[in-house]
């Protein structure tokens, strides 16, 4: 039987939790937050940088060669943007799931802590029950862990599948610019 001083402590755990998964959530949100002014401030300034370029060109050749210069950063820094908000989010995400995994730790060593106790003191002839729990909690453990393992290797292909798209993008806008200076 849990004591009420029990009780308190498990909820101030639960809430110390929950405003700690609220302050990642918001580092996570304040890194998003930080990168698209980084990139507003730089596209404005590149927008500027443009226009003049563009008012400059004296004819169809300088307005080619000025296109093809312009396309194939846009794409790198298109990718460089995906690859920031990949990584803010990941990141946010590796930690809330530290904290989760932590606390599923903790509510498993309490619940087969209370599972012990209960067999101690469960009454003779009910070793089969006891036996039949134990098993089940050890089953439920074990496909966490399995689910637990699943979810990472989806992420690492998730991750793996992202950089390879990405390096594919950037590659193809490189030979289109190679290709537009060519016809330059």
């Amino acid at each position: 039987m849990l004591t009420a001083d029990q009780i308190i402590a498990a909820h101030k755990a639960n809430i110390e939790t929950l405003f700690g998964l609220t302050n990642k959530a918001f580092e996570g949100v304040e890194k998003l937050v930080e990168l698209n002014m980084q990139v507003a401030k730089t596209a404005l300034g590149e927008a500027v940088e443009s226009t003049q370029a563009a008012l400059s060109v004296k004819d169809a050749q300088e307005l080619l060669a000025l296109q093809s210069t312009l396309l194939q950063p846009s794409a790198e820094k298109a990718a460089s943007y995906s690859r920031h908000l990949y990584d803010i989010a990941t990141s946010t995400n590796a930690e809330v799931a530290k904290v989760a995994e932590a606390q599923m730790a903790d509510m498993q060593s309490k619940f087969a802590a209370v599972v012990e106790t209960a067999s101690k003191n469960a009454p003779a002839g009910s070793e089969n029950a006891v036996a039949l729990v134990k098993s089940a909690v050890a089953a439920a453990n074990n496909a966490f862990e399995s689910v637990q393992k699943a979810a990472k290797q989806a992420a690492d292909v998730a991750e793996s599948n992202f950089a390879a798209a990405t390096s594919s993008a950037v590659k193809a806008s490189e030979s289109v610019t190679r290709a537009t200076k060519r016809a330059a």
